[in-house]
């Protein structure tokens, strides 16, 4: 089998975070959702895996390379406008030839990894399988209706009324009749081959189409929230560990990952939280569910329920920080006058004075 990631797309619903970089080298738990995406391909025992790539694609390549510290094989595709996911499907028959397989979104995270969907899809005639998890908000995402054996009826793109609360994840199984199916749909309302209308044409031309449904977490990374969601499940998985320096005067909880060359001076840390490499935490206190990125300065303040980027500063904050994404090269300092509150979205080299 091989892997396709699709990582195109502007990211606008995670602006001002990616004017300067791509949505899927956003990180949560200090790791890139993107690596974590090849990381659970080549878990599957796969290797040779292309990515869509579009706007950014400078961004994603500078950051992956060829894959080598995967232990993969990465190939490039461009997509010159996101014109759907089936689109990306068709742009990437040359890469994948009659090979079966997996494309999976490259801003999604799910709990478990997908060795076992692999497996099971693998060892089976199926034409296609589809990862389905039940939502909330159905209307935002492609929905599935079943019917009384579990089988598909329908898959509908964003309906307005939905049939089911089952959505279909970001990853999907395919043999190479999947490029039938994308040359035989036309572009929807939105202008795009939607992936759901290519299914929709396995399903009613009796191909094999099997669903599977998630039980575990699935966040797709795309709102500011979400990121945080994502940030807060990753951390929880995460084995603790501590590589750098705590001294004697601070207090670090087990569930605390601190990672080489970081040091802890005369603060409070509780998890589960990761500090990355060379960052100093220094009379400050770190709550849980916080991803702190390498080369920070934390210094007399407090934050929890967040994520700082690489090469970000808050100095002498008079009032903790929580609930917030803060980007690449930020430094976030007090100005004479107090703030009552701080909830903030900050993107790459932001320097913001609090009054």
């Amino acid at each position: 089998m091989k892997g396709l990631i699709l990582s195109g797309g502007k990211g606008t619903r995670l602006w001002p975070l990616t004017f300067t970089s791509a949505k899927q080298l956003i990180p949560v738990a200090n790791k890139p959702v993107l690596f974590r995406v090849i990381e659970a391909i080549r878990d599957a025992g796969i290797t040779d895996i292309g990515i869509v790539v579009g706007d950014t694609a400078n961004d994603i390549k500078q950051a992956v390379r060829r894959g080598n510290k995967w232990g993969v094989d990465i190939t490039y595709i461009q997509q010159d406008a996101p014109l759907g996911l089936a689109h990306a499907v068709k742009v990437s028959q040359e890469f994948l030839g009659d090979d079966r397989f997996v494309m999976f979104l490259g801003d999604n995270v799910i709990e478990g990894g997908i060795s076992p969907l692999i497996r099971q899809f693998a060892d089976s005639d199926w034409n296609s399988q589809i990862v389905l998890t039940e939502v909330a908000q159905p209307e935002q995402y492609g929905v599935a209706e079943l019917d009384d054996k579990s089988q598909i009826i329908r898959l509908i793109e964003k309906p307005k009324v939905p049939p089911s609360n089952l959505a279909l994840v970001g990853i999907y199984m395919f043999d190479h009749h999947v490029f039938e199916a994308v040359d035989a749909i036309k572009p929807s309302w939105r202008g795009e081959l939607e992936i759901t209308d290519a299914i929709q044409w396995l399903v009613e031309n009796q191909f094999r189409v099997f669903p599977y449904i998630h039980r575990g977490w699935w966040i797709d990374t795309g709102r500011p929230g979400d990121m945080l969601d994502a940030n807060s499940m990753v951390l929880e998985e995460l084995t603790p560990d501590v590589a750098g320096y705590v001294d004697r005067d601070s207090e670090v909880d087990r569930r605390v990952t601190i990672e080489k060359g970081a040091e802890i001076i005369n603060s409070i840390v509780r998890g589960p939280t990761i500090i990355g490499e060379n960052t100093r935490i220094v009379n400050s206190y770190i709550g849980p569910f916080t991803s702190i990125g390498p080369d920070c300065l934390i210094q007399d303040s407090e934050i929890e329920h967040s994520i700082v980027l690489e090469n970000s500063t808050l100095d002498a904050l008079p009032a903790r920080v929580q609930d917030s994404l803060i980007g690449r090269h930020v430094t976030l300092a007090r100005s004479p006058m107090r703030p009552k509150a701080l909830k903030l979205t900050l993107g790459d080299y932001s320097q913001v004075g609090l009054l």
